[in-house]
């Protein structure tokens, strides 16, 4: 008779089986997460039909249905439902959604004449058009043929006028408000030390300024007079009549007329003005543009920095240090730096870069500027390379760990061949181990951006805002300034999901946010893999 030890089931097996089941669970709420946030993210751009619901009370209501939950207070073997409309119009309605039980609606049509605008101010709007008042003054009712046509021409023409508005009110006048404060700021150090010439040109200077910025201004107030003729005469769905200036309207459509291949074109309409434009309406629509920007630029430069000084400290303590208890705690003390939270660094961040190294670089630097300009610091408060730095702290041990162990799975033949052939022990790390150990760091460096690109805490502290006025990058010198603060997409999530003052109109720009930044993520990692793999084809020798 066989005994148990004979038994054909391999010992250890059932940890096989729950090894795969986690692995399963895993991939499910990876799997489940992404579904979720693609899924949440990418209706955002998607126009559905608008329908008009009339409620019991006699209230009729024009919106797009935005979501449909089950009632608080209801039974759960009889639940009952409401239903969340976006009816815009947020300063008629105080509120750009509602919500009204699914019962209390009597009946739901979806009439050709509802009109959908998305606009610059007070979000979305659904009305019913009654008439066109064009920029030359004519009446066009919405019963004329020509209706549709004109209203195109009208809100692309106000379009136009829009962008010339912005361009002379946020760049042209922008570059002169900037000459103007350096201007003001060398005219007090000359008045101060006395230089009557150099008062005398810089007055002179001034002087031309102000009057290209009254100019200026004399020109974005007639581009305004000119584009507010044309409006649209409509009602809501109480039957109050709403003008729309068309200077405020970015974009028009008829969601009950559309076909499929309309509304993938207003689909992509939608998602190119998300990435390539600015935020409007308190970060709550518009594009992300400045926050992508920003992102990709902190991540680099994060990357470009934490790389050199983890592979340095990495090469010491693996080939020049010495083994002991020193060592080891240097090691222990990284490995242990990997794990702190990173608000912490953040707090350091804001100590050591901002107050102490850039108040350092204003005083010896920038001392006319501090003197002359209310003590305004220039690398004495948070900006881009601060945020940077901060995050190369935080994620140095990440590259230092990955390095080592790099440099360790080189195989001893290729060190022991190197030095064998006469070539110093720096030869032999610059030209066999580093080129051999490079996929390894790369490695390092992926997992570095991967967390460094989803930090918010430190942020916080040391450069991001809500809403940055200028790019980091522009045609000034030295072009690139890493002394600005800038947007993120991380801090763009938080700003939406818990600082929004209408957090009902935040949530969808958050999933499409959150999709936009893993998406960001996944292009940079994609890159460095790209890298990474054709490193490891050229010195497949090693073994990795």
């Amino acid at each position: 008779m066989a005994s148990s030890s004979d038994s054909s089931t391999p010992r250890g097996e059932a940890w096989v089986w729950f090894s795969g089941l986690g692995l399963i669970i895993g991939l499910g709420m990876v799997i489940g997460l992404l579904s979720l946030v693609v899924l949440n993210g990418v209706t955002v751009f998607w126009a559905p039909q608008v329908p008009v619901a009339t409620v019991d009370d006699g209230r009729t209501i024009i919106g797009q249905l935005a979501q449909r939950r089950v009632r608080a207070g209801s039974l759960a073997s009889e639940p009952r439902y409401e239903l969340q409309y976006q009816v815009g119009l947020r300063e008629l309605n105080g509120n750009s959604y509602v919500w009204v039980d699914e019962a209390k609606i009597k009946s739901e049509s979806f009439p050709a004449d509802i009109l959908g605008l998305e606009r610059v101010e007070n979000g979305p709007a659904f009305v019913r058009p009654q008439s066109l008042r064009k920029s030359d003054g004519k009446l066009i009712p919405v019963t004329d043929l020509a209706f549709e046509d004109a209203f195109q021409v009208e809100v692309a023409a106000a379009t136009n006028i829009r962008e010339k508005l912005v361009e002379i009110t946020r760049h042209r006048i922008g570059d002169v408000n900037s000459e103007m404060d350096k201007a003001r700021v060398a005219l007090r150090r000359a008045e101060d030390l006395k230089l009557a010439a150099e008062v005398a040109a810089l007055r002179r200077q001034i002087a031309g300024l102000e009057e290209r910025f009254a100019s200026l201004q004399a020109e974005a107030k007639a581009v305004v007079d000119r584009g507010a003729v044309a409006s649209l005469v409509s009602r809501d769905a109480s039957g109050r009549e709403v003008v729309v200036p068309l200077t405020q309207v970015i974009r028009a459509w008829f969601p009950n007329r559309l076909d499929t291949w309309g509304r993938i074109k207003l689909f992509i309409s939608r998602l190119g003005e998300f990435v390539f434009d600015e935020p409007r309406e308190a970060n709550t629509e518009g594009g992300l543009m400045p926050a992508i920007f920003g992102t990709l630029v902190m991540t680099v430069f994060m990357s470009l920095m934490v790389t050199p000084f983890g592979v340095i400290t990495a090469i010491y303590l693996r080939e020049y240090a010495q083994q002991g208890s020193v060592l080891r705690i240097v090691r222990i003390s990284v490995n242990n730096l990997a794990g702190v939270p990173s608000i912490v660094f953040g707090v350091f961040g804001l100590g050591f870069f901002v107050y102490v190294l850039g108040g350092s670089i204003d005083r010896f630097f920038f001392a006319d500027q501090l003197k002359y300009n209310n003590n305004t610091p220039v690398f004495g408060t948070g900006g881009l390379l601060w945020c940077s730095l901060t995050l190369a702290l935080m994620t140095l041990p990440v590259v230092i760990v990955a390095t080592e162990e790099a440099l360790a799975a080189v195989p001893r033949g290729m060190r022991e061949a190197s030095l064998a052939t006469g070539a110093s022990k720096w030869q032999t790390i610059r030209d066999i181990l580093l080129p051999a150990s490079a996929p390894g760091i790369l490695t390092g460096v992926i997992l570095a951006m991967a967390r460094g690109a989803g930090e918010v805490a430190p942020l916080m502290l040391v450069g991001v805002v809500k809403l940055a006025p200028t790019l980091p990058l522009d045609g000034a010198a030295p072009f690139l300034h890493m002394d600005r603060k800038f947007m993120h997409l991380g801090f763009h999530v938080y700003d939406l999901g818990f600082q929004s003052p209408d957090s009902d109109a935040a949530r969808p720009m958050v999933f499409a946010t959150t999709l936009l930044l893993i998406c960001l993520v996944v292009c940079l990692n994609i890159g460095a893999i790209w890298i990474r793999n054709r490193l490891r084809a050229r010195f497949k020798g090693a073994s990795f």
